[in-house]
């Protein structure tokens, strides 16, 4: 299986069973909350949010490969455990960067909204 058909796979079952082992071990993870190396750091992350969140969707929009840049277009969405149970979703795309050895090295994930737009999602009572 190649790097692009791993990564659709993960995209559809995230946050459980990724694929660790297409990421180099001192991996750049930047997003608008965070930014930090290492692979196992990137682990805890994704932990933190199968902990924390519930009914966590990745949908995998586009993905496109030139040389060594994979870019991807997604929405990603999960409730959060309020007692109003708001459910989150923001969109986005991600930019990631092979190393020689066919290993991701760079994770930067770009959003199409703010940081403040997020924050309102937990505050906004939707009626059916």
């Amino acid at each position: 299986m190649n790097i692009i058909d791993i990564l659709k796979q993960d995209y559809q079952q995230f946050p459980e069973n990724q694929s660790y082992q297409i990421y180099a071990d001192n991996v750049y993870f930047e997003d608008p909350m965070n930014h930090f190396n290492g692979l196992k750091r990137y682990q805890q992350m994704i932990g933190f949010m199968k902990t924390w969140f519930w009914d966590i969707q990745l949908d995998l929009h586009n993905i496109t490969q030139t040389e060594n840049l994979i870019e991807t277009r997604w929405t990603l969405s999960w409730t959060t455990p309020l007692p109003w149970k708001p459910r989150i979703s923001i969109s986005g795309r991600s930019e990631l960067k092979l190393n020689p050895h066919n290993l991701i090295e760079s994770h930067i994930d770009y959003w199409d909204c703010s940081r403040w737009d997020v924050v309102k999602q937990l505050f906004l009572l939707k009626t059916r």
